[in-house]
């Protein structure tokens, strides 16, 4: 029998997947207990008609929808507090997170803050402070991805850049999780190529590192082996066929079991690229791929059988080696720059780099690292990524 792209998934939440799912976005509001959505999405797509499409849905169906588009590229504090302002100001109650990770991050967090009293920074991703928060009074929310790539759809947490600091922040509560999930492929297809290749190595990161994690946690071993099968398979496809609407469906999989598996962990890659993306406003999923090979190198020595065993699995030969050799190739093919001077941080001195190591040092997503990340080894990790 042949297999059909189109299903409804209950884990890690409600998921429903298929082209022209969209269709369904009333539905889903309805079936989160939302009457009146605020639609918050970044400007760039605002504008576009998947999203116009969208809101012309949710009117005809008699849902008392407003848009909200103060949504920077890395969304920071300040974009939260304009969109909960927008949400309270207009009697919202409930979330539809519509985007990029940009739009789905911060439509999240406005739902998880709209009744916290404390500051934003006191939920940051660090033993138990997520239960400083009022659960009770966390707004559902119904995420829609237009791209394929962070996963945020299935994250129980935001990335969100402190404005003051320019340090990106993990902000953890496990209601963050939206509702409903409408994973619609058709939505992707018109990703610039650049976003199709940057959001598309997110997802291989997310996976990579996942698998790469020294935790012990089977099922994300699993999910994020098949993830990475997925993008082999698939993201070349997409980046030379937009229009491909089978492998735009797999990387839609694929970045979902990307942000199910990094439960296990995430490691240097993020630990890099979060300080660099809020101080250097560089693209995410580019970023991780930039610094991908040297980290692969700086852990090889406690990966380099489980990483010969993905290669394996993925009908690669040449174990660590032909991985590495596979990934240098797959960021050639989608002209993702080869190192962080092509990437435009140019003319760094000692103290950017120091600042750089420092942030990172302090990032949750180096406790996933297979190696012990000090100030000398990641500091000579990143002066490698130039």
């Amino acid at each position: 029998m042949a297999m059909t792209l189109i299903a409804n998934w209950s884990y890690p939440t409600a998921i429903w997947f298929g082209a022209g799912r969209i269709s369904e976005l009333a539905k889903a509001c309805q079936q989160a207990g939302i009457r009146r959505p605020l639609l918050v999405t970044d400007r760039g797509l605002a504008r576009l008609p998947i999203t116009q499409d969208a809101l012309a849905r949710l009117d005809d169906a008699g849902l008392n929808t407003a848009l909200f588009s103060e949504v920077d590229p890395n969304p920071t504090e300040i974009n939260m507090e304009a969109g909960l302002y927008a949400y309270l100001s207009g009697g919202h109650d409930g979330v539809i997170a519509f985007g990029g990770g940009s739009g789905l991050d911060l439509g999240k967090v406005i739902a998880f803050m709209v009744g916290q009293t404390r500051s934003v920074w006191d939920f940051e991703d660090f033993g138990d402070w997520w239960t400083r928060a009022d659960a009770d009074l966390i707004a559902p929310i119904v995420a829609v991805p237009t791209t394929a790539g962070t996963g945020s759809e299935v994250g129980r947490a935001s990335v969100i850049t402190n404005s003051q600091t320019a340090e990106k922040k993990i902000i953890f509560h496990p209601k963050i999780l939206p509702s409903v999930v409408i994973c619609d492929p058709e939505l992707t297809v018109g990703m610039p190529n650049h976003i199709t290749a940057g959001t598309g190595m997110d997802a291989f990161a997310h996976c990579l590192e996942a698998f790469s994690s020294p935790h012990y946690h089977p099922m994300s071993q699993g999910i994020a082996l098949e993830g990475m099968r997925l993008v082999k398979e698939n993201l070349t496809v997409v980046y030379d066929d937009p229009a491909a609407i089978a492998g735009r469906a797999h990387m839609m999989s694929a970045a979902i079991m990307g942000a199910t598996a990094f439960q296990k962990g995430l490691g240097a890659i993020h630990a890099l690229s979060h300080p660099i993306g809020a101080m250097y406003h560089t693209h995410h999923g580019t970023t991780n791929a930039v610094v991908m090979r040297a980290v692969m190198q700086f852990n090889r020595d406690y990966i380099e059988d489980r990483i010969a065993l993905a290669a394996r699995f993925l009908g690669i030969e040449g174990g660590f080696e032909g991985f590495y050799d596979f990934v240098g190739g797959l960021i050639a093919h989608l002209k993702i720059p080869e190192n962080l001077t092509e990437l435009g941080l140019c003319d760094l001195d000692d103290a950017d780099l120091d600042h750089i190591v420092a942030v990172a040092l302090s990032d949750p997503s180096t406790g996933g690292n297979p190696r012990q990340l000090t100030p000398e080894n990641i500091r000579k990790l990143l002066e490698d990524c130039f």
